[in-house]
C-alpha cells in the first residue's frame, strides 16, 4: 500500500514536470529544430490545429452531404465544371467547398482535371447511417453555439431535448407517433452498424427467442432475424415507436417470426418467454437511477438463467476515449440526461440488479460499442 501510494506520487510528480516543459515557448522552439524531436513536434502542432479547427471540419461534412456534392461525386470521377454546375452553388462557393472536402479526403482529385469520391467519402456514402447522424447533428451545433451557456444550465430547453421527445418526459408512453417519428427513424437508420458489431461478438445461433429492449423500429431485431432463421423475437418500446416497429417488420416480411409490443420497461412486467434480451444503445441515454431501475425491473421479469446483452459505446474505451469521452458526454449533456459509462461501471448497474455470469466480449470495432454479456440470477442464489 505504502509502494503504491509512492509510485502514484512519483507518477504524479513526473507529469507536472511534464506539463511545465510542454507549456514552455522555448522548449517548443527547441524541439521544433531538434531533428528526433522534429516530427514528434509537427504531429503534436498538427493535433492541437485539429482541435482548434474540428468545428469546421465538422460543417465541411454537413455541407457535402446537405449540398449532394457526395451524392455526384458517387456518380463517378466528373470534370470539374461540370460537378460545380450540377452543385447548384456560386462558382466561387462550390469550389471552396470542393477544395475543403479534398482536403478532409471525402472528395479526391482525378487525372485530366475530374474529381471523385475520397477514400473517407466512400466509406460515408455507402453507411447511410453516419450521414443521417451527419444531417442531425444540425441540432447538436445549435445546442453548442455557447458551449459554457449550456454546461452552466443557461439554455434552458435544448434542441436534442426537444428532439429526444421522451428525454424528461414523465409520461413517455403518451407520445404521439409524430413526436417519435424523427428519432426513432434516425436510430433505425444508424443501427446496422451496430447491430453488426454485436452480432459477430455474440452469436445468436443458440438461442430461441430474442426480447429487444427498446428496440425502437426493430432494426436490430430484423437484422438479427435475418441473420438466423430460426430465431423468434419481439420489440418493447414505448406504443408509438412499437407501432411503427410492426411496419418496418410487415415491410421486411418477418411478422410470422417478430412481433413489436408497446410498454414502460420501467415499471411494467415484461415477457419472460426469451432466452436472450438485447438491451442496445439504451442504458447510456439515462441517468444512474433510471438505469437501475430499468436493469432491477428486466431482472424481476426474465426466467432465471436469461442472458441479457449491453451494447452501447463505453467510456474508457482504448482507441476510442474520444468517442465516449468527448462526443457522448457532451452529446448526452445537451440531450438532458445519461452518461457514457465504463465497462465496469455497467457491470456494477448490472450486479446491483441481480445479474451475475457479467462478462465483457471481444469485439471488432469497440467504437461503435462494446458488448457485454450476463444472466439473471438462478432463484437457489
Amino acid at each position: 500500500m505504502i509502494r503504491s501510494w509512492r509510485d502514484s506520487r512519483w507518477r504524479d510528480r513526473l507529469h507536472d514536470w511534464r506539463d511545465r516543459l510542454l507549456a514552455s515557448p522555448r522548449f517548443h522552439r527547441l524541439a521544433a529544430r531538434f531533428p528526433l524531436t522534429r516530427p514528434i513536434a509537427r504531429r503534436r502542432s498538427s493535433e492541437l490545429f485539429d482541435l482548434c479547427a474540428g468545428f469546421i471540419y465538422s460543417q465541411v461534412v454537413l455541407a457535402s452531404v446537405r449540398s449532394g456534392l457526395l451524392d455526384l461525386l458517387n456518380e463517378g470521377a466528373q470534370p470539374r465544371e461540370r460537378l460545380l454546375n450540377r452543385l447548384g452553388l456560386p462558382e466561387m462557393a462550390g469550389q471552396r467547398l470542393l477544395e475543403a472536402a479534398e482536403a478532409l479526403r471525402l472528395a479526391e482529385s482525378r487525372s485530366a482535371g475530374q474529381y471523385g469520391l475520397g477514400d473517407l467519402g466512400a466509406v460515408l456514402v455507402a453507411a447511410p447511417g453516419i450521414r443521417a447522424m451527419v444531417d442531425h447533428h444540425a441540432l447538436l451545433y445549435e445546442d453548442l453555439q455557447d458551449p459554457l451557456a449550456l454546461l452552466q444550465g443557461e439554455r434552458g430547453e435544448t434542441a436534442l431535448g426537444r428532439y429526444w421527445a421522451y428525454a424528461g418526459n414523465e409520461s413517455p408512453d403518451a407520445l404521439t407517433g409524430s413526436e417519435v417519428d424523427g428519432y426513432s427513424g434516425l436510430m433505425a437508420a444508424s443501427q446496422p452498424m451496430v447491430a453488426t458489431e454485436v452480432l459477430d461478438a455474440y452469436p445468436l445461433r443458440r438461442h430461441r427467442r430474442l426480447m429487444d429492449v427498446g428496440g425502437g423500429e426493430g432494426a436490430f431485431l430484423i437484422a438479427a432475424a435475418r441473420r438466423w432463421p430460426h430465431l423468434h423475437g419481439q420489440v418493447i418500446d414505448l406504443p408509438a415507436v412499437a407501432e411503427r416497429a410492426r411496419a418496418r417488420i410487415a415491410e421486411a416480411g418477418l411478422e410470422e417470426r417478430l412481433t413489436a409490443a408497446g410498454a414502460d420497461f420501467f415499471r411494467d412486467a415484461l415477457p419472460a418467454d426469451a432466452d436472450v434480451v438485447s438491451l442496445v444503445r439504451i442504458l447510456h441515454d439515462h441517468d444512474d437511477e433510471e438505469a437501475a431501475r430499468l436493469l432491477k425491473n428486466l431482472h424481476r421479469s426474465l426466467r432465471p438463467g436469461t442472458t441479457v446483452l449491453v451494447a452501447e459505446p463505453m467510456s474508457g474505451t482504448p482507441g476510442a476515449e474520444r468517442v465516449g469521452g468527448a462526443y457522448f458526454g457532451i452529446y448526452l449533456f445537451a440531450m438532458g440526461r445519461g452518461r457514457p459509462r465504463t465497462v465496469a461501471e455497467n457491470r456494477g448497474l448490472l450486479e446491483g440488479a441481480g445479474f451475475e455470469q457479467i462478462r465483457l466480449l471481444p469485439g471488432c470495432n469497440p467504437l461503435q460499442a462494446r458488448v457485454i454479456a450476463a444472466k439473471s440470477r438462478s432463484l437457489s442464489r
